[in-house]
């Protein structure tokens, strides 16, 4: 069984938020499925602040 994530309290809360996920399951889930979450989280994220940045 794998070991908790190694992340501050403050980050557990915005990442569970960020990812509609409660912060039990975030604090055990597999690493890799993380990475995957967050790695989808900013690609929907990145072209709002590309289009952004384009503008000024």
């Amino acid at each position: 069984m794998s070991q908790p994530l190694q992340i501050s309290a403050d980050t557990a809360i915005k990442l569970s938020e960020q990812l509609g996920v409660p912060i039990e399951h975030l604090m055990h889930m597999p690493r890799h499925i993380l990475l995957q979450k967050l790695a989808e989280l900013a690609k929907t994220s990145s072209p709002a602040s590309s289009d952004s940045e384009e503008k000024s």
